[in-house]
C-alpha cells in the first residue's frame, strides 16, 4: 500500500494517485520495442513507488515530473535500456508538443493535406455552406433535402476518382488499403470502392487486419486502465508484414483468427491465396503506417485515405474535425458495441493521441484523399446529442481528471448550439456514409 495519495499535475492540480498508470507508460513503453511482459512492468512500477517514497514525509505529494524521473532511473538501473529509450522519446515528444503549441498555431500544420483543403473549401463556398449561418439559412428555406443531395454527392465523386485511379494501375496491384482516423467512414467506403471496381471486372479478397490482434492480455492500456486497441502496437505487425509479402508473391497463408468475446488470437486458422486477377482489399486504420507494409514495393499497393474535411465556420471558427468524428463514433459505440456516449468522449483523448501518432502524420503517403464530410449531419447531431453536451459540460466542469472531456463538451455544446436541428432524416440515402453511425443503412457494417 503506497504512502503517496495525491500527484501534482503541470497545471497545478492535485489528482489522485493510481500507479497503474505509471505500470501502463512502462508496458507501452516496452510494446513499442517488442516486449510484451505486463509482470515485469508491474515489479518495475512497484520499484518507482518505492523510490519515490524513499525519505519523503507522509502526505508528500510527488510532482508529475518527479515520477517520470523515477520511471527512467528505475529503467535504466534494471537494464531496460530500449524501453527507457522509447519512454524518453514519448516523455519528450509531449513536452515538445506543450512547448510548440503556441508555434504551430502560428504556422501551417503538417497534419492537414493543404491541397485537399483548397477543394472542399472552394466547394462548400460555392454551395453556401461554408458557415453553420448559412447552412441555417438553407435549412430554415426548407433546403435540407437539396444539402443532403449536393454533399452525397460531392462524396460519391470523391468515391469515382480514387476507384479510377486504383483501375488505371490495375496491372501491377496487389493491395488497395483504406486508411483513415477512427470513424472517418473506411467501412462503408470500401464497400463503394470494392462495388465500382467489381464493374470494372476487378475481383477482391477482404483481408481483416482485426484478426491480427495480440491477445487481450498482451494488449497495452491507456491511462484509465482501458486496453487500447487503437495504436498499431495492439497488432502482431511482424506477422502482418510477412503475410502480406507472400500473398503478394502468390503464396498461400494461414490467417489467424481472433475472437473478441475470449480476447484470444488463434493462429494458422483459415487459408488464404491471391489469384492472377484478385486484389487484396483491406479496410484499417493503421494502412498507411509503415510498418505494416514496409517490405512491400509501392506499385504493389494502392493507399487511400479518409477523413471528414468539413470547412465550414461556426461560434469558435472553423469546425474541428476530430469533433465530428467523436459525435460519429459516439453514435456508433452506443449503437452497435453497447458503449455509452459518456464513455466514448471519456476516452477520446486517448484515441486523439494514438491517431496523432500513428495515423494522421502519414496521409501525405497516400495515393488519393476521400473528404467524408457531409456538412448536413450538424443538423443531425444538434437533434441528437446538444442535451447530452450540455450535461457532461457542466458534470466535467470542476473535474481535475477529465479536464479534456471538459474542454470537447464544452467545444462541441457550443458548435451543436448554433446549429438549426433536424430530427427527420429520411432524406439521408440509405447507403449514405452517415448510416454507418446513424443507422439505417443497407451497406454491410
Amino acid at each position: 500500500m503506497t504512502h503517496i495519495t495525491h500527484v501534482i499535475k503541470r497545471s497545478g492540480t492535485a489528482v489522485p494517485f493510481n500507479p497503474d498508470r505509471i505500470m501502463n507508460a512502462i508496458y507501452r513503453a516496452a510494446v513499442a520495442v517488442g516486449g510484451r511482459d505486463r509482470e515485469r512492468a508491474r515489479r518495475l512500477t512497484e520499484q518507482v513507488v518505492t523510490l519515490l517514497e524513499a525519505n519523503r514525509p507522509d502526505g508528500y505529494k510527488p510532482h508529475i515530473e518527479e515520477i517520470q524521473d523515477a520511471v527512467e532511473k528505475t529503467l535504466i538501473e534494471n537494464g531496460h535500456a530500449a524501453v527507457a529509450k522509447a519512454y524518453i522519446l514519448y516523455r519528450d515528444e509531449r513536452n515538445r508538443s506543450r512547448r510548440t503549441a503556441a508555434d504551430k498555431a502560428a504556422r501551417p500544420s503538417d497534419n492537414i493535406p493543404w491541397a485537399k483543403i483548397w477543394h472542399v473549401l472552394d466547394w462548400a463556398t460555392r454551395h453556401d455552406l461554408h458557415t453553420v449561418w448559412r447552412l441555417n439559412e438553407r435549412i430554415a428555406h426548407g433546403e435540407f433535402p437539396q444539402i443532403v443531395h449536393e454533399s452525397e454527392a460531392a462524396y460519391e465523386d470523391n468515391v469515382d476518382t480514387a476507384a479510377s485511379l486504383i483501375v488505371k494501375r490495375r496491372d501491377k496491384l496487389k493491395m488497395v488499403m483504406v486508411s483513415g482516423p477512427s470513424s472517418s467512414g473506411k467501412t462503408t467506403t470500401t464497400v463503394k470502392i470494392e462495388q465500382r471496381l467489381q464493374r470494372e471486372g476487378l475481383k477482391f479478397v477482404t483481408l481483416n487486419v482485426d484478426n491480427y490482434f495480440f491477445d487481450l492480455e498482451m494488449h497495452p492500456k491507456d491511462e484509465f486502465g482501458d486496453y487500447d486497441f487503437e495504436t498499431p502496437q495492439a497488432l502482431d505487425l511482424a506477422l502482418i508484414n510477412e503475410h502480406l509479402q507472400r500473398l503478394s508473391a502468390g503464396e498461400e497463408v494461414l490467417i489467424p483468427f481472433y475472437d473478441f468475446k475470449t480476447g484470444k488470437r488463434a493462429l494458422d486458422r483459415t487459408p488464404m491465396q491471391l489469384a492472377a486477377n484478385e486484389i487484396l482489399l483491406i479496410d484499417s486504420l493503421h494502412g498507411l503506417y509503415p510498418p505494416m507494409t514496409e517490405g512491400i514495393a509501392d506499385e504493389m499497393k494502392f493507399k487511400l485515405y479518409l477523413e471528414p474535411l468539413l470547412q465550414m465556420k461556426g461560434p469558435d471558427g472553423y469546425i474541428r474535425w476530430t469533433d465530428l468524428r467523436l459525435i460519429r463514433r459516439m453514435l456508433r459505440d452506443a449503437t452497435h458495441r453497447a458503449y455509452k456516449p459518456q464513455q466514448t468522449l471519456e476516452h477520446w483523448h486517448y484515441v486523439r493521441a494514438s491517431e496523432m501518432r500513428n495515423i494522421i502524420p502519414y496521409h501525405s503517403t497516400a495515393d488519393f484523399i476521400i473528404n467524408s464530410a457531409m456538412p448536413y449531419e450538424l443538423a443531425l447531431y444538434r437533434a441528437r446529442l446538444f442535451d447530452s453536451f450540455s450535461q457532461w459540460a457542466e458534470e466535467y466542469k470542476d473535474d481535475p481528471l477529465r479536464e479534456d472531456a471538459y474542454t470537447r463538451a464544452v467545444r462541441v455544446k457550443t458548435m451543436l448550439e448554433a446549429v438549426i436541428p433536424v430530427t427527420d432524416e429520411t432524406a439521408v440515402p440509405p447507403d449514405s456514409v452517415l448510416r454507418e453511425f446513424i443507422g439505417g443503412g443497407i451497406l454491410p457494417h
